[in-house]
């Protein structure tokens, strides 16, 4: 089992900054990728940026997010991190942590990842 905690979500001005956190417990050594999602009242749950140990270490963003969020992680690999910049009021949404400890290739999908976090909420006002 493991377990995610999300923290560093509030409420932020467009064109402002958070960075959220994902610490993670239990059975850690067995992650390959971790990942950031979020859902929109009213919407799908949806891709937003993943770390994986792909060839050392591989990061993935929606085409949305591309250049202005960015995902790493800490070196124990127990604490994954979500840089936003640039903040649009489209970003608002609550953003879930999630990982998996499965190999292949569909980590911008939400049933591919095995564990997942309660969440944080993040509003960008205009």
């Amino acid at each position: 089992q493991v377990q995610l905690v999300e923290s560093g979500g509030g409420l932020v001005q467009a064109g402002g900054s958070l960075r959220l956190s994902c610490a993670a417990s239990g059975r850690t050594s067995s992650t390959y990728a971790m990942g950031w999602f979020r859902q929109a009242p009213g919407k799908e749950r949806e891709f937003v940026a993943a770390i994986s140990r792909s060839g050392g270490e591989s990061t993935y963003y929606a085409d949305s997010v591309k250049g202005r969020f960015t995902i790493s992680r800490d070196n124990p690999k127990t604490t994954v991190y979500l840089q936003m910049d640039s903040l649009k009021s489209d970003d608002t949404a609550v953003y879930y942590c999630a990982s998996t400890g499965k190999i292949g290739g569909l980590i911008r999908q939400p049933g591919w990842y095995d564990y997942w976090g309660r969440g944080t909420q993040v509003t960008v006002s205009s």
